[in-house]
C-alpha cells in the first residue's frame, strides 16, 4: 500500500512540477494529492463508511448523529449504545441494556440529505418491555449557512440533552432526570424546521412547527401518577398520531470558544389530541421555555439549565389538574487524567438538580408530592473518545419518600 501511495504521490508531484512556480507549491500540492489519495484508500477499506469526528456537530447534534453532513461518500452508518448496572440501596440491584441506536444518513445530493435514528430500547423484546422506535427520520434541504430547511420527524430544539443525547455527551450514567421529566427526551415529533447560523455574530437559531403535546390526558388530569405528565404526552411516530401545530423556537450563542448560552421556547394546544368530542377542551395552550448554558475551558466544564412549564386553562380539564412544573440542574466537572499522569480522559463529576413536575395544580393539592431533589456524584474514563465507562453515586429527594441511594456502573459508545 506504501508503494502505491508513493508511485502515485511521485507522479503527481512530477505532474504539478509543470504548473508549479516554487518548490513550495510543488510540495503543498504534493500533500494535498496525498491527503485525498489516503482519504480514498480508507474509504476503500472500510466499505465506504465515514468514521466519526468527536469534534464536529452539525445543528447542535451529537458527533455520530452528524455523520452525514461531513461524508464524502453518499451513505453513512453510525448510531450508539448504552447500558448499566445499578444497585439501589435495600433494593436488588439488577442491569439494563438500555439502548442500541443505528444512524442511517444519505446524500442525494449535496444539497439534499436523509438522516434517520431507529432505536432498540430494553433488549428490544416487547414481553418485556423492550421497544423499537423511530427517533427522528427527515430530509435537510441546504440552501446556505444563514436559512436551512428541515421537514419530517424530527428533534425537538429544546435543551441541552435532547439534541445531544449521545452517552459520551453527559457524565451521569442516566440523562439528567430534568430533562427526562420536564424536557421529555427524546422528544422527537413530525413537523418542519428553518435553521441557521450567523457566524460573524455568533448566532445560531431555528424556528419552525410540530406536532403539539397531548395535555388531555389521565396524567394531567390527576386520574393517575402525575409526574410524567409531560413526557407522556409526546405524540411521537405513532401510527395516525392526529396533529395539532405547536411553534417551537431557540436560539444560541457560540461566538467565545468554549461557551454556549442559549434557550428555546415551545407553545402548543393540544386541547383535543384524543379526537374525542365529549372531552373536548378548547382553549388549552402548553407554554414551554428553558435557558441553558455551557463553558469549557482546558480540564474543567461545567453547565446549567432551568425550565419551566404553564398549563393555560387547566381548571378546564379538572380541578386536579397540573398548572406549572419547573427545577433546574446544574452540573461540573474536572478532567484528573493529567493530574495523574495517564494520556485518557478521567473526568470527575457533581450533579445537582431540583425540580418539581406538579409545582402547582388547580385545587392546591399534590404539589409537594413530586417535588424532587438529586445530587450525583461520579467519575468517567475514556479508553478511546467514542467510548466511555461510567460510575456514579446518586442521592435522591421525592416529597415524603424514603431517601434514595443508588450506586450505578454505565458503558456507553458511539460509532
Amino acid at each position: 500500500m506504501k508503494r502505491v501511495l508513493t508511485t502515485l504521490s511521485l507522479a503527481t508531484m512530477i505532474a504539478t512540477g509543470a504548473h508549479a512556480d516554487s518548490l513550495e507549491e510543488r510540495v503543498a500540492a504534493l500533500e494535498e494529492k496525498n491527503e485525498t489519495l489516503t482519504e480514498e484508500v480508507l474509504a476503500s477499506q472500510t466499505g465506504g463508511f465515514t468514521l466519526v469526528d468527536t469534534t464536529k456537530s452539525y445543528n447542535g447534534m451529537g458527533a455520530a448523529a452528524s455523520k452525514v453532513y461531513y461524508s464524502d461518500n453518499p451513505l453513512s452508518i453510525g448510531g450508539y449504545g448504552e447500558m448499566y448496572y445499578a444497585n439501589p440501596k435495600g433494593s436488588d440491584d439488577y442491569a439494563d441494556v438500555y439502548r442500541f441506536i443505528t444512524y442511517f444518513g444519505y446524500k442525494f445530493s449535496d444539497n439534499v440529505i436523509l438522516n434517520a435514528e431507529i432505536e432498540y430500547e430494553h433488549g428490544a423484546n416487547a414481553e418485556d418491555g423492550g421497544k423499537v422506535v423511530l427517533e427522528f427520520m427527515y430530509l435537510d434541504f441546504l440552501w446556505k449557512e444563514e436559512i436551512n430547511f428541515r421537514l419530517g420527524h424530527l428533534l425537538v430544539p429544546m435543551g441541552m440533552i435532547n439534541l445531544r443525547h449521545e452517552p459520551t455527551l453527559f457524565n451521569t450514567v442516566q440523562r439528567p432526570e430534568l430533562e427526562q421529566v420536564l424536557l421529555p427526551s427524546t422528544w422527537h415529533e413530525n413537523g418542519a424546521l428553518v435553521y441557521g447560523r450567523f457566524s460573524d455574530l455568533g448566532l445560531a437559531y431555528t424556528v419552525g412547527v410540530v406536532n403539539a403535546l397531548n395535555m388531555n390526558s389521565d396524567e394531567t388530569k390527576g386520574l393517575s401518577s402525575q409526574n410524567k405528565w409531560i413526557r407522556n404526552g409526546r405524540q411521537g411516530a405513532n401510527k395516525k398520531a392526529p396533529f395539532d401545530p405547536a411553534f417551537v423556537a431557540r436560539l444560541d450563542y457560540t461566538g467565545t470558544t468554549g461557551l454556549v448560552v442559549g434557550g428555546s421556547v415551545y407553545y402548543g394546544s393540544g386541547s383535543n389530541l384524543k379526537n374525542d368530542p365529549v372531552n373536548d377542551i378548547s382553549g388549552l395552550t402548553t407554554t414551554m421555555f428553558e435557558v441553558h448554558a455551557s463553558y469549557e475551558t482546558g480540564p474543567f466544564s461545567a453547565s446549567g439549565l432551568y425550565t419551566q412549564t404553564n398549563l393555560d386553562g387547566a381548571q378546564k380539564v379538572s380541578l386536579g389538574a397540573v398548572e406549572r412544573a419547573s427545577g433546574y440542574y446544574v452540573n461540573t466537572a474536572y478532567d484528573i487524567g493529567g493530574l495523574v499522569g495517564i494520556e485518557y480522559k478521567l473526568p470527575i463529576f457533581a450533579q445537582y438538580e431540583n425540580f418539581n413536575p406538579v409545582q402547582s395544580t388547580v385545587d392546591g393539592l399534590n404539589e409537594e408530592k413530586y417535588k424532587t431533589e438529586k445530587t450525583t456524584i461520579g467519575l468517567n474514563f475514556f479508553p478511546a473518545d467514542q467510548a466511555v465507562i461510567k460510575v456514579d453515586y446518586a442521592l435522591r429527594d421525592e416529597g415524603i419518600k424514603e431517601r434514595e441511594e443508588i450506586f450505578s456502573l454505565g458503558l456507553g459508545f458511539i460509532f
